[in-house]
């Protein structure tokens, strides 16, 4: 690339109360846009999670019995991750060449309204086999529009930022999962102990999917009114654009594709093992109510939130490689603890079991929001470094639920406490050839 510009200039085109060249936006109205995006867009991802694991098997898999209604609910569920790459392609395209601003709206819109109309889907009582099928449709359209929003809410942060402020402007779309699940699980919550059982299996399940109309209107209101990044913004200066930034990935990126996507592996285990499989799991076979079950999952998520801000903002000066690392060895550990605390069924220690698993996964996640970025280059980047998170889930976050009701109904739940502790070994060893980043230039 022809572009190369000095740390100063970067310093200053980014740290000044102009969010870029030539621009009036604040790094505070990035920083509150990108977090406040990836929240509203992990929310309607979320509350399919939790809907999956408590009422969508009988709501739309009623003729099957309870274990094979459980892993068709979480099918439809890992649909989305299937999908998600494909967004990444299709979103990373425009976000490559176009600009990350006006892509993120588009997925914003998509994703918010693909999950509203969830809440409006019939049930299979209503509509019989065309009910679940609608289900997975608008579940793959969902995963579409998830897979161009963490890429271009990431790089809006960290091309917005000072380099030595990377870290720390990522820390607040990463932050944007924790918000996002604990929004989905607290109205989840606050439904299942305000209304009785037939009454929420039946109608009340609706409402958080339904919530997503308001919260595409706020998304959007704040979302149009950032700026494209200054990074970006030079590269199309200099018509550096990639024509086709994907073969570009494949052909220049290969090697931080598939490493960066084994780094994120463990993020996605830990996460939907601790929260939609053990939701299921404690509920179903432990016999724990759903209203404690959400309220400990509550307790667990303010862990992950504490996580992802320590190592985020500690990324810039200790390094993202080093922080990773440490997340992934913690996870080894964690994942052989995890259920035998779980098993005893004690709130204090099912709290501390799902507390401690996203805790490690926020030491993984947090400094990710800037070290997948920093990857790749700026003509690729949004390509890049959302195909390797999207890839990422699929491996970690699509299968997990699955494996994990299959790995526990033949041989216990300790072999899932393995299968964890499995998952956080390939994410080590992956990161461990990775460079560490944090004092590359962007552009």
């Amino acid at each position: 690339m022809r572009l190369v510009h000095s740390e100063a200039t970067a310093e200053e085109t980014t740290a000044g109360p102009a969010g870029g060249e030539g621009s009036s936006e604040s790094l505070r109205r990035v920083a509150v846009a990108s977090f406040i995006g990836t929240a509203i867009e992990f929310y309607d991802f979320y509350i399919y999670g939790t809907a999956a694991a408590l009422v969508l098997n009988q709501a739309f898999f009623p003729t099957l019995d309870p274990v094979n209604a459980t892993l068709a609910s979480f099918s439809t569920y890992a649909v989305a991750f299937a999908a998600r790459p494909l967004g990444s392609i299709v979103f990373g395209h425009f976000g490559d060449r176009v600009g990350r601003k006006s892509v993120l709206v588009v997925s914003l819109l998509l994703m918010g309204l693909s999950t509203a109309f969830v809440g409006l889907l019939p049930g299979y009582a209503t509509l019989g086999i065309w009910a679940p099928l609608l289900l997975i449709l608008l579940r793959f359209v969902q995963g579409i529009g998830l897979g161009g929003e963490w890429g271009g809410a990431a790089l809006l942060a960290v091309e917005h930022a000072p380099k030595k402020r990377r870290g720390l402007y990522a820390a607040f779309p990463q932050l944007g999962p924790s918000v996002g699940f604990f929004a989905a699980t607290g109205i989840f919550w606050l439904l299942s102990a305000s209304l009785d059982d037939a009454a929420f299996r039946s109608w009340g399940w609706r409402i958080p999917f339904l919530l997503s109309f308001l919260l595409v209107a706020v998304g959007l209101f704040v979302r149009l009114k950032i700026s494209e990044t200054p990074v970006f913004a030079k590269v199309m200066d200099a018509q550096e654009a990639s024509k086709v930034p994907t073969l570009d990935v494949i052909r220049g990126h290969w090697r931080e594709l598939l490493l960066g996507a084994g780094g994120m592996i463990i993020a996605y285990g830990l996460f939907y093992t601790a929260t939609t499989y053990c939701l299921s799991y404690a509920t179903g076979t432990l016999g724990i109510s759903r209203n404690t079950m959400l309220a400990l999952s509550l307790v667990a998520c303010l862990f992950l939130a504490a996580g992802t801000w320590l190592a985020a903002t500690r990324s810039d000066g200790a390094g993202r490689r080093k922080l990773v690392l440490a997340g992934c060895g913690l996870a080894v550990v964690w994942g052989l603890v995890l259920f035998p605390l779980l098993d005893t069924e004690s709130p204090v220690l099912v709290a501390l079991a799902l507390g401690g698993a996203l805790f490690c996964m926020g030491v993984v996640y947090g400094p990710m929001g800037a070290y997948l970025p920093e990857l790749f280059s700026t003509r690729v980047r949004y390509s890049g470094a959302s195909l390797a998170y999207n890839l990422g889930g699929v491996l970690g976050g699509a299968v997990s639920p699955l494996i994990a009701t299959r790995l526990q109904a033949a041989f216990g739940s300790s072999s899932v406490g393995w299968y964890v502790s499995a998952m956080a070994v390939v994410s080590l060893l992956c990161v461990l050839v990775l460079p560490e980043t944090r004092e590359r230039e962007l552009a």
